[in-house]
């Protein structure tokens, strides 16, 4: 499939390094996009290798599509990355050697007008990654009441104005229905009093309400468990992520079953004799480089954090 929106693949030599990539070992691109890190991966995996590529996106899903058909060692899923384990369940694979994924939304999704993502062009507010199934941008903000919209702005946007924007949502939905961008964000920056230097009022309040439509959130937390039960002994989970939230969620995950709880001053076991974490975190974050940020701004929020499966039992909460 040919499109028109380019997509500048983020970390790509670190994130695919990271994995620490076997010939012969079964990898899972979790956020498949326009394909640049599985096709890096696959210049690396020989014939006996395996690649299981996860989006919801049904353009990337075309992309991804396309790939399989040409490298039979590509299995491509049109789902998001929480179904990870039914996933692999379906395609009988028990255990894989690693796992990406690149979190958040994709340029070709900013830039395709359409999707109703960005404030910068009127489209018909729908926000879904995976536009064949679920709830649209438009059709939450119909039935929503004020203090559900208060708390997703809040919470997903980190905006101090979300109470004011929620109120005037509703306000304004008594008079006409709000179904497009610009009505949007002509309805926030009549809201929002100040702004930080370079960013468009709109901009937080569209980040909390896309999160919140896709469970962006959710499913980061959803699904590292999921990978850490399949990993192999010396496998990599690999993870880039551009917000705050979403970063949050991956350094915690990874410290709290990397580490052990401090031992109290009375306890009579050393920390040596403790059982060992299934998480080795492995080295510190990555961020991008000063040329790749100048090549690709977009670039400039994002975060690569690594860590390898050990013999340490993992309970899932």
């Amino acid at each position: 499939m040919n499109t028109p929106f380019q997509h500048i693949t983020v970390l790509l030599h670190e994130a695919v390094d990271a994995l620490n990539i076997r010939p012969d070992g079964v990898y899972v691109d979790g956020t498949f996009g326009r394909g640049g890190h599985s096709r890096l991966i696959l210049s690396k995996l020989g014939e006996a290798g395996r690649l299981i590529v996860f989006d919801k996106d049904p353009q990337a899903i075309e992309v991804a599509n396309e790939l399989a058909k040409s490298d039979k060692r590509v299995n491509v899923v049109h789902n998001g990355f929480a179904h990870f384990q039914a996933a692999l369940n379906e395609l009988a694979v028990d255990k894989v050697d690693g796992a990406l994924f690149d979190l958040g939304i994709s340029s070709p999704q900013i830039d395709d007008g359409s999707r109703g993502f960005s404030f910068r062009f009127d489209a018909p507010l729908d926000m879904r990654m995976d536009t064949t199934r679920g709830q649209s941008a438009a059709q939450w903000l119909a039935i929503a009441d004020e203090q559900e919209i208060h708390e997703v702005i809040k919470n997903y946007g980190e905006e101090r104005f979300s109470r004011q924007i929620a109120r005037a949502i509703i306000a304004q939905r008594q008079e006409r229905p709000i179904t497009t961008t610009h009505q949007l964000a002509q309805i926030t920056a009549q809201v929002v009093r100040t702004r930080e230097r370079g960013q468009d009022p709109a901009t937080r309040t569209f980040q909390a309400i896309r999160i919140f439509i896709n469970r962006e959130l959710d499913e980061v937390a959803e699904v590292l468990p999921q990978v850490v039960s399949r990993l192999n002994v010396g496998g990599r989970l690999a993870v880039i992520a551009f917000h705050s939230l979403e970063d949050r969620i991956v350094k915690q995950f990874i410290r709290t079953h990397s580490t052990h709880a401090p031992l109290p001053k009375w306890a009579a076991v050393r920390e040596a004799d403790l059982p060992k974490p299934p998480l080795l975190a492995i080295g510190k974050a990555i961020k991008p480089s000063e040329q790749e940020i100048a090549y690709n701004p977009r670039a400039r929020s994002a975060v690569l954090r690594v860590a390898e499966r050990t013999e340490g039992h993992f309970q899932a909460a």
